[in-house]
């Protein structure tokens, strides 16, 4: 029996004791493309004095001395702390090359233990690791990592190119067809690792790319001859576009950001083992990744925990509860205005005075808008039909509370928002302070504002210093009160694990806004600046180049409003709209 044979049944022999958490053994295979059936020779180094039982009988400290915070290493070690108790066989490889490390994660889902990181150095923290876990086996993938195993365990090295030791791989597991590696690493090298495990097959070396073109010369004749090489076309790469993988029977999420296949392909290796849940996210902004959002939604059990893995931006943590609650917009995903529109009719729901919402109830109000927002689909975006309700109304007497404005009662608004939930539209209340500051009144509907499908909008217009009177000047509000609103809504946005929020305000003079450079736009809000003038369109126009090609300009989404009888010749149509620069992403209509 030569040395290679010795070593594939002893991890054989490890893998017939040790079952994935789907109840499949790892080391079955159907269909797919047949795997090659020879492999280079394979090292094995035994240093054993008998196996005892899983877990070992005694387990070091770990060492003080930790890898780099958020490193594949260190990452994979987090994983195989918290996901097994112990493992018959642990399989460790380098990090430096993609298609080797799938073949090593192949293995270790095969053989039903973790997958670590090393590298020719010692690591106290692997060998404190390996210990723990007590293997009967430890597979070296690669010449270039070494780790200290207990007495009992028996080490083997697979050794050798990368196509050779994905061919090892492959009998070591008994695969019989295989699923092609990606021409291009990253995601789809992950995809291509879950596809082989959840079908029980084994990976099959990228192909080659094709040979360059040649062209010759004939001599004598001045004549050119290009040869090109014939070659079969390339596999076609697996979807990556809202990666997941496994069952969540364990309750548990990891969600890998997408420029950590490593990590990926080790979290990929535990969910198989124990039941959890992996899915690839966008880093930077995990709200883009739904398809992650609806996994954990349908997964086997509910999921209780859930941990972001890899290089990520800011605020990872309030974003994977968002995708844990699973509150999608109307429209759809958690992010707005990313390949969507908002079209909405505007006004007080208690007087047709104020603009066209008030003109009839809220379901026949849901129709009206409906035929009036499809032109502006034209460009392809998804309009987000929506209410934007007057809730507090600029007045002439200061009134009981002497800030020159009536603040419309909660229970008036409710119907109207309880419809938009149900029907699909997205509400906006809109405030018209007077004298008193915007962020008291937001206060009185944060009931409302801790809705997924509830946004805020500010009408600077209506906002006035003391001894000012409405439709005696244009009243305005600085920065700092503004960022007061959008902190207090940000935190609401956290704090509920909402998806993205709109603030909308209102401008049609510089003076509404003067220092609009200086409000915060957070990433849980969608700020949107609104050209709110009324007239004709020429001075519409004149007014929206203003606004728009100030310096802040590019902090903002940008909005339009059409008013039915004070626009002249008439509100624009959808075309015209759609055809202005910065791109318009909310249209409304008094």
């Amino acid at each position: 029996m030569n040395r290679f044979t010795a070593a594939a049944l002893a991890l054989v022999a490890v893998a017939a004791s040790c079952t994935s958490s789907s109840g499949r053994p790892g080391a079955t295979a159907t269909g797919g493309t047949p795997a090659t059936t020879t492999a280079p020779p394979t090292t094995v180094t035994t240093t054993t004095e008998g196996a005892p039982p899983c877990p070992a009988p005694a387990t070091p400290e770990p060492s003080t001395a930790s890898p780099e915070a958020g490193s594949a290493a260190a990452t994979a070690l987090e994983l195989s702390r918290t996901t097994f108790s112990c493992a018959r066989a642990v399989v460790l490889v380098s990090t430096a090359d993609l298609n080797r490390v799938a073949a090593a994660a192949r293995l270790a889902a095969g053989l039903g233990g973790p997958l670590l990181f090393g590298s020719s150095a010692a690591d106290p923290n692997l060998d404190s690791e390996i210990a723990r876990l007590g293997p009967a086996r430890l597979a070296l993938v690669g010449d270039d990592v070494t780790a200290s195993a207990p007495s009992y365990t028996e080490v083997v090295r697979i050794s050798g190119a990368t196509v050779d030791i994905i061919d090892s791989v492959n009998v070591l597991l008994g695969a019989l067809a295989t699923v092609p590696l990606p021409a291009t690493a990253g995601v789809p090298t992950v995809a291509a690792l879950a596809e082989s495990i959840d079908g029980g097959l084994g990976l099959a070396p990228a192909a080659p790319p094709p040979p360059p073109t040649t062209t010759t010369a004939a001599a004598g004749t001045g004549a050119t001859t290009t040869t090109t090489p014939t070659t079969a076309p390339p596999a076609p790469e697996p979807e990556t576009a809202g990666f997941t993988f496994g069952i969540g029977t364990r309750g548990e999420a990891w969600l890998v950001d997408d420029g950590s296949p490593q990590i990926a392909m080790a979290a990929v290796v535990a969910a198989d083992v124990s039941g959890g849940l992996v899915a690839i996210v966008d880093g930077d902004d995990l709200r883009r990744s739904v398809g992650a959002a609806q996994a954990m939604r349908n997964s086997a059990a509910p999921i209780e925990q859930v941990h972001v893995l890899g290089e990520t931006g800011r605020g990872t943590a309030w974003q994977a509860r968002v995708l844990q609650r699973g509150d999608e917009l109307p429209g759809g995903g958690f992010l707005l205005f990313e390949g969507t529109r908002m079209v909405s009719l505007y006004g007080n729901v208690e007087t047709a005075v104020l603009g066209v919402l008030g003109e009839q109830g809220p379901e026949a109000s849901v129709e009206r808008l409906r035929t009036l927002a499809a032109p502006y689909a034209a460009d392809g975006r998804t309009i987000i039909p929506a209410f934007e309700i007057i809730a507090t109304v600029a007045a002439a007497e200061p009134g009981l509370d002497g800030d020159y404005s009536n603040e419309g009662d909660p229970e008036t608004l409710r119907p109207w928002i309880e419809v938009a939930a149900r029907e699909g539209l997205y509400v906006l209340l809109d405030l018209q302070p007077g004298r008193t500051d915007f962020l008291t009144q937001a206060k009185l509907y944060e009931e409302f504002l801790r809705l997924p499908h509830v946004g805020l909008a500010l009408d600077p217009e209506w906002r006035l210093d003391p001894g000012e009177f409405h439709l005696q000047t244009f009243g305005g509000v600085n920065a700092a009160e503004v960022n007061t609103v959008v902190e207090w809504l940000a935190g609401i946005v956290r704090e509920e694990a909402l998806p993205q929020k709109m603030l909308l305000l209102h401008q049609f003079r510089l003076s509404m806004l003067p220092d609009r450079e200086l409000i915060e736009t957070p990433p849980e809000l969608a700020v949107v600046v609104q050209m709110d003038g009324q007239g004709f369109v020429d001075d519409k126009y004149a007014t929206w180049g203003v606004l728009t090609t100030q310096p802040d300009a590019g902090r903002y989404h940008w909005g339009w409003k059409n008013f039915f009888d004070e626009d002249s010749p008439g509100p624009l149509e959808a075309e015209p709209i759609l055809d202005l620069e910065p791109t318009v992403v909310y249209v409304s209509f008094q």
